[in-house]
């Protein structure tokens, strides 16, 4: 099966200008709730709509676009459907336009949507959450290298009482073989001073936050 990407529009303030993470040819786009306005700034049709649209209200369905509805009182977000939606339609990556500002529990919640996609049984689904400015990913015994093309600044936020074994390449402040608690975060905007830096975690899982301000 070929690799599929999914872009998911959420709700949230999203700054446009910014955001470089766009729908290709042949990518899935679902608009969740308010996403949906998000995505119709950007001029993307959605294939698919869905949630309870407490915030949206009743929506507008454009033509050739699959409408899922569902009751408000649920045991689940607008974003984490949309996110299970993506992975029945046999999405293998993953980006969530929106969902980090706005309500805190919403954004802890989408958070963790990061870490429960790294650690899923069938396979690991790559995810990354932007607003344009602020993206964040999750990571487990693996790197990343983070390029300064968009984001000059990235923090490291442990998930675990012991991140072990952790390197970072092309920035001020570089590390080799570090940790970091859960309890004590000190790996806290960093800076690439190249073209792009690396992370390297051993054991232990992290979110990694670019910024750029």
């Amino acid at each position: 099966m070929e690799p599929k990407r999914a872009v998911i529009y959420t709700g949230g303030t999203v700054y446009d200008e910014y955001v470089i993470e766009c729908p290709e040819r042949g990518d899935l786009v679902i608009a969740a709730d308010a996403g949906f306005l998000t995505a119709k700034r950007f001029g993307v049709r959605p294939e698919i709509m869905l949630g309870d649209f407490d915030t949206l209200g009743e929506p507008e369905v454009p033509d050739g676009t699959e409408l899922i509805r569902v009751q408000a009182e649920k045991d689940f977000s607008d974003t984490q459907m949309a996110v299970s939606v993506a992975l029945e339609r046999g999405a293998t990556e993953i980006v969530i336009v929106g969902g980090l500002e706005g309500r805190l529990d919403h954004t802890l919640s989408t958070l963790a949507i990061l870490e429960s996609l790294f650690e899923r049984k069938e396979h690991r689904v790559p995810a990354v959450i932007t607003n344009g400015k602020n993206r964040a990913r999750f990571l487990r015994n693996s790197g990343v290298i983070l390029a300064r093309e968009h984001y000059r600044y990235f923090s490291l936020i442990a998930a675990d009482p012991k991140v072990k074994g952790i390197t970072i390449e092309g920035c001020k402040y570089p590390l080799k073989n570090g940790q970091i608690l859960r309890t004590h975060q000190w790996a806290i905007s960093n800076e690439i001073v190249g073209n792009c830096a690396l992370i390297e975690v051993r054991r232990g899982g992290v979110w990694v936050i670019e910024s750029m301000d």
